[in-house]
């Protein structure tokens, strides 16, 4: 059990917060809603989507309640591989990165299975996803001579997201970083493993 603490309380600490600032945002806030905590860069924006991270959508009510279950179905899979990696005692960060983005997942999966009825809006798995952090660092128009985009306006960061959305993407992007320090020792492993397969 020793193995399984630290990435419990991350997922806990990461749980409580997501829907604590949902939950703020959902109760004081209107649809559209904005705060600026810094100027134009930093805003807090209410708003909802019916789909995936960054306000991704996936159409249709079909579509939502096939996303839920999928959804569902996806934070199994990841709560089983970290089982996996805690059991088979792999790198500490990897499980760790592992255990932000099943958090992450986790988090949306409350509003969309739970929000509606909570709120009273719909019913179970139809629920919307509660986001609010929106950074438009940059913004202006590309040049004409751009491809595609020439004279069209543009803003960095343009996604409104959330705590659990942010906790994905750090887990996902840790790991790409670090996937050679992560999988080292399982390489090494493996190379001995081959090694001695040709010896013998």
């Amino acid at each position: 059990m020793k193995g399984y603490n630290k990435p419990i309380i991350a997922i806990l600490v990461i749980l409580l917060i997501d829907q604590a600032v949902k939950t703020w945002v959902k109760t004081n806030m209107f649809i559209g809603q904005e705060y600026h905590l810094i100027k134009d860069l930093a805003i807090i924006h209410f708003t909802e989507n019916n789909g995936m991270a960054f306000g991704m959508e996936f159409g249709g009510e079909i579509g939502k309640l096939a996303l839920s279950l999928f959804r569902i179905l996806a934070v199994a899979g990841i709560g089983y591989g970290l089982h996996y990696l805690i059991k088979h005692k792999y790198h500490r960060g990897l499980i760790m990165n592992v255990a932000f983005i099943f958090a992450g997942a986790l988090g949306n999966i409350i509003d969309s299975v739970f929000y509606g009825v909570v709120y009273n809006y719909e019913k179970f798995f139809h629920g919307r996803v509660v986001d609010m952090f929106y950074f438009p660092l940059l913004h202006g128009n590309f040049p004409s001579w751009v491809p595609i985009w020439g004279g069209e306006e543009y803003v960095f960061f343009r996604p409104v997201f959330n705590v659990a959305d942010a906790a994905i993407s750090i887990g996902v992007v840790m790991i790409l970083i670090y996937q050679k320090r992560y999988f080292k020792e399982e390489i090494k492993e493996q190379e001995s493993l081959n090694s001695e397969m040709v010896e013998d």
